[in-house]
């Protein structure tokens, strides 16, 4: 799978994806205005908008469809059918199979759910292997398994400086006593894209099974499990302009003996078994809304997952154009530093800094003057954090999403130079 941003890959089967100017119209948190101008959205790694299908999608459901699964009567029947058609959809998404699909309330609660089933079959002796560059989302979980079930944790170096994972310490750290290897397919604070597959590769040799955590990467590129080959990934709808519901992927066999806590008369089949009490049956069909939004950006052809390709490849490669002008822009900036990869490395089109002698709290509270929305801090990544010595202020964070402007770009350089000149 593609994880460099090379220019060349564009061709003449993606130039009729939707404009942003066409995005736009779909998204009706674009309308709004603060302090006289409109609204920039900047905040897409913390969550993107929704597009107006997502809502409507939702209402329908509520207004129309609303009832528990399995029970004879029409709604009921209607609900069972919205949420195969969602894991249908869904796994088109994430090129898998619909009984490999799971839902629930968030990528975190997911991870620990399976965490703690893989746990059951483990104790002292046994290794996990964690990065320093991930979310806690994807480090935490595991670590818990560590006092409950006294598994030893390795955790890979990243590199500082280049925000990269130090590869020969991941090769030196999985062993035969690996039993799982968890790594983000992208940082959620840098913006850094993993070689997933190349960590697969490795992880297998040794026997252990593979956990990708796709939150950050689902919204910029198209996520393959079959050519990541992993055994499990997980990400949520919320970051790809869906509503906030979790969505998990595992191997059809793994799903079916997981240990996993269950009521004695809920399904013993995958993925039903993992889905503990009734679910957000709205959530759900939004998340599977906006799966369809995005095939949607794309003309129809061969099929959603042949749409999802060339949208989201286009969407890609508009952001990191995106990302070198802001990264061009902010550079000149006196006082500002940007941290992680350069627009030709291997990234999404998130980017960070900071502003010498402000807090990274106070240039995100002075952006908001110019209704710009950006976020600010650790984002749940608090030893990426650590290893850059900005605890405990951290990181602005920019992230551009599909509906973001060059125009708006160009505002957050104005605004910064403003806020840096102040000094």
């Amino acid at each position: 799978m593609k994880t460099t941003n090379e220019p060349e890959d564009m061709t003449e089967s993606h130039t009729d994806v939707a404009s942003v100017e066409v995005i736009r119209s779909h998204f009706p948190a674009l309308e709004r205005r603060h302090a006289g101008q409109s609204v920039a959205y900047f905040d897409g790694p913390g969550g993107t908008q929704v597009p107006r299908q997502v809502a409507d999608a939702m209402v329908d459901y509520l207004c129309h469809h609303n009832a528990n699964t399995h029970w004879c009567y029409p709604t009921s029947l209607e609900t069972d059918a919205a949420l195969a058609r969602a894991r249908q959809t869904l796994a088109d998404f994430l090129n898998a199979r619909p009984d490999e699909v799971v839902f629930g309330n968030n990528m975190t609660s997911l991870t620990f759910h399976v965490s703690r089933a893989l746990g059951r079959m483990w104790g002292p002796g046994d290794e996990i292997v964690v990065t320093e560059l991930d979310h806690h989302a994807n480090v935490d979980p595991w670590k818990a398994l560590a006092r409950d079930r006294g598994v030893t944790i390795q955790s890979v170096r990243m590199d500082p400086e280049a925000g990269v994972l130090d590869m020969a310490d991941l090769e030196a750290k999985v062993s035969s006593r690996t039993r799982l290897v968890a790594v983000g397919a992208a940082s959620n604070a840098l913006g850094t894209v993993n070689p997933v597959a190349r960590i697969g590769d490795i992880a297998h040799a040794a026997g252990a099974l593979f956990f990708v955590d796709a939150v950050h990467y689902a919204a910029h590129q198209l996520v393959d499990v079959q050519a990541f080959d992993c055994d499990f990934l997980a990400c949520s709808a919320y970051k790809f302009y869906g509503p906030h519901v979790g969505v998990l992927y595992g191997r059809q066999e793994l799903l079916q003996g997981l240990d996993v806590p269950k009521l004695l008369p809920a399904p013993d089949s995958a993925p039903d078994r993992i889905e503990t009490g009734t679910q957000n049956h709205e959530g759900i069909v939004g998340a599977a809304a906006a799966v369809e939004f995005l095939a949607s950006l794309a003309p129809a052809g061969g099929g959603r997952r042949e749409q999802l390709t060339d949208a989201l490849h286009v969407l890609h490669h508009r952001g990191i154009e995106q990302v070198r002008r802001l990264w061009d822009g902010l550079g000149r900036i006196s006082g500002v530093r940007l941290y992680g990869q350069p627009p030709d490395g291997s990234r999404t089109s998130t980017v960070v800094f900071t502003v010498q002698g402000i807090a990274a709290e106070e240039v995100s509270r002075r952006l908001v003057d110019s209704a710009l929305f950006a976020s600010h801090g650790d984002f749940y990544a608090m030893t990426v954090i650590d290893k850059l010595h900005l605890a405990p202020a951290g990181l602005v964070r920019i992230g551009c999403a599909c509906y973001t402007t060059d125009d708006e770009i160009d505002r957050l350089i104005q605004a910064v130079r403003a806020i840096a000149s102040r000094l």
